[in-house]
């Protein structure tokens, strides 16, 4: 019986070892994948972590070949809001980036020194522009200390990934976003049945982060229903007349639903008169794409989806289906009236400061302060150049989340749409720190990526 039990014992285990080499010689031979090797999705990993890495201008592609001019016009639009401020209060209340004792965007005392000598370097007079540039550049070299940015992300225990290594990404997604010029009525026709709405007065914002640290970054909206805050209305009860208000003008109902989405635009009267509109507050519902709505109902595949490609779908389609698409992103934008904005500036973005074509970049606010000098590196595609630029951090929206997260202002009217609705790309972000700022941070050497 032992010796039955033993010949047994000796077959499973040379059976298990025989089994243990064909694996082997399979995922050498890249017949399998290794396990750290395997795909795994986004939700087998935990939050992103940033990683802060301290580099040189010289490290950084395209630096000394970029022309800093309008970057430094975009920054001097954010010190004039910096400079009207206390300089003891923190540069960004929304800030949330987990990173114990360290925060990125320090006092507005800390963006004031840089704002002085930007002002007094706009008011010297170079005859040779190559000399102003380097200038400039030099401004940029001196005062700010660049930081690279990537992300870590350490898998969840009870994930599949569980065994893998964290995940690094030192690359995210930008899009691009614009202000467009659309047609109105002040009255309702046909043509024009959708109305743009001001903020109403019973719409309550919130700021979580005043009530926990941990929240700080997230808000949400709603209204008063005797003591207690209710979601407010989404966007299928407003269009449905769920709230009151005079509107501002009246829109073709695609344009009203892309106007929301780019938080600001321009209006045209058949009068020959104009109008500016800014984002005024939303309704607290989480934003929908829904353009991945058009690729889980087999509408459009994804490779085919663009702002363009959408709306020229939503222009073809039965009024009623196209409604229907549209009520499902729930989220829905109230604005305000410009009139204080100059015609030849570019609309307000969040921080109060108009924004600068092709310098001018919305962030998650969770992670940087808005008026801070950032790097982008980004991959348009694989038969153009990578679109590597100083911008300025100004403004923030609804789908811009994560660290690594970008939206690029292409400008106004026609063409800038046109970019903008085309751009969905991958790419870098350097932040540029204030220099004292940048020395109260013990950052942790780390290899490269």
């Amino acid at each position: 019986m032992k010796s039955s039990t033993g010949t047994l014992l000796r077959l499973f285990l040379a059976g298990a070892l025989l089994v243990a080499m064909a694996a082997a010689a399979l995922v050498f031979s890249g017949v399998l994948p290794p396990y750290y090797d395997r795909e795994f999705s986004d939700e087998d990993f935990g939050n992103p972590a940033l990683q802060l890495l301290p580099i040189s201008y010289d490290e950084i592609d395209g630096w000394h070949r970029d022309d800093p001019t309008e970057a430094l016009n975009a920054f001097m639009r954010s010190c004039e809001i910096f400079e009207k401020q206390d300089p003891s209060q923190a540069a960004n209340p929304l800030e949330n980036t987990l990173l114990t004792g360290v925060s990125l965007a320090g006092t507005i005392a800390d963006w004031q020194r840089p704002c002085h000598e930007a002002r007094a370097l706009t008011v010297s007079a170079y005859s040779d522009p190559s000399i102003r540039r380097g200038a400039i550049r030099k401004f940029f070299e001196f005062h700010f200390q660049p930081i690279e940015v990537s992300v870590k992300r350490a898998p969840l225990p009870d994930s599949r990934a569980r065994r893998a290594p964290p995940k690094i990404e030192n690359d995210g997604v930008f899009t691009g976003y614009y202000e467009p010029v659309y047609p109105a009525s002040n009255t309702q026709t046909d043509r024009f049945s959708a109305p743009l709405l001001p903020r109403p007065d019973d719409l309550v914002e919130v700021d979580l982060g005043m009530f926990r640290d941990t929240l700080k970054g997230e808000r949400i909206a709603g209204k008063i229903e005797g003591n207690r805050l209710v979601p407010y209305a989404d966007r299928k009860s407003i269009e449905n007349g769920g709230i009151d208000g005079d509107p501002i003008a009246w829109l073709d109902p695609n344009d009203l639903f892309f106007l929301q989405i780019q938080g600001s635009g321009r209006l045209f009267f058949e009068d020959g008169t104009a109008l500016r509109v800014g984002y005024g507050g939303q309704n607290g519902h989480a934003y929908t794409a829904i353009g991945r709505v058009m690729v889980q109902r087999e509408i459009m595949p994804l490779e085919d989806v663009s702002m363009q490609s959408i709306r020229q779908w939503l222009v073809d389609a039965d009024p009623v289906e196209a409604q229907s698409l549209r009520e499902e992103n729930a989220s829905y934008v109230f604005f305000n009236r410009l009139d204080q904005v100059a015609p030849e500036l570019g609309p307000l973005g969040a921080q109060g400061a108009s924004l600068t074509p092709g310098r001018s970049l919305a962030v998650d606010r969770r992670y940087y302060p808005l008026g801070m000098p950032v790097w982008i590196d980004i991959r348009l595609d694989e038969n153009a150049d990578p679109l590597r630029r100083l911008v300025i951090a100004q403004d923030t929206g609804g789908a811009i989340r994560g660290p690594i997260r970008g939206d690029y202002y292409w400008g106004s009217g026609e063409e800038a749409g046109k970019m903008a609705g085309e751009m969905n790309a991958r790419g870098k972000m350097i932040i540029l720190l204030p220099q004292r700022l940048a020395e109260r941070i013990e950052f942790k050497r780390a290899n490269r990526l």
